[in-house]
């Protein structure tokens, strides 16, 4: 994508559109993106790289969309290693972090099993509430990695923040329902997995691309909007 300034807004999210997008652009090539997942796979086996790879993987899909000639072996790039490295490194700090409270409180009530019980289950839905909505709130921070080039991670998560607010429960639905679209595949004797998830990634593609066109910031155009 073209690099532009970023005028960070509330973005228009268009769940319908970018399902249909995904499933156009797996008709258009789907031989490459296919390669390229199964290579994005291949990549995600080596430590830190895993979301490196799905990374590349957009750029795939970016190439393919916009009739630009790709390789599905693009996928083995380490350009954007290090702000990926440090978003991973945040997400396993969080983890960590969030459990220590769990440690201390089960250290307490190490002889009730009763109120140990209840603390368990209390706390891991509290967890599970405060992972899925920190996570969707970081929903655009790939984008804004892989398209963007925004190495500081903070900034990346100010921005997504901003993308992200008041849509939270759209973005949880959509997760959910391209997720539940690319498991159809386990049906197909498991194999289909492999034709299905892809799709996945490439319909987050399209919310990706869309959601940063929205937030694009031109001087001129700005003016012109304003006459």
């Amino acid at each position: 994508m073209q690099q532009t300034q970023l005028k960070p807004r509330k973005v228009d999210f268009k769940f319908g559109e970018y399902i249909s997008q995904g499933i156009d652009l797996m008709k258009k090539d789907f031989g490459t993106l296919f390669l390229a997942f199964i290579f994005a796979m291949i990549m995600g086996i080596i430590p830190f790289c895993g979301m490196m790879a799905i990374g590349n993987f957009y750029k795939v899909c970016y190439k393919l969309d916009k009739g630009i000639p790709v390789k599905a072996d693009e996928v083995f790039n380490f350009d954007d290693f290090m702000p990926y490295f440090m978003f991973q490194i945040f997400i396993i700090l969080g983890f960590i972090v969030a459990f220590i409270p769990m440690g201390i409180l089960m250290f307490i009530f190490n002889n009730n099993e009763t109120i140990s019980g209840i603390l368990v289950i209390v706390y891991m839905f509290a967890f599970y509430f405060l992972m899925f909505y920190l996570l969707l709130q970081a929903f655009y921070i790939p984008a804004l990695i892989t398209f963007k080039k925004i190495t500081d991670v903070k900034a990346a998560w100010n921005i997504s923040k901003v993308m992200t607010k008041g849509n939270l429960w759209t973005l949880f639905f959509f997760s959910i329902a391209t997720v539940f679209l690319g498991e159809l595949g386990i049906l197909l004797c498991g194999i289909g997995i492999l034709i299905t998830i892809p799709f996945v990634y490439v319909s987050h593609y399209f919310a990706f691309k869309d959601g940063l066109t929205q937030i694009e910031f031109d001087d001129i155009t700005e003016i012109g909007q304003k006459i």
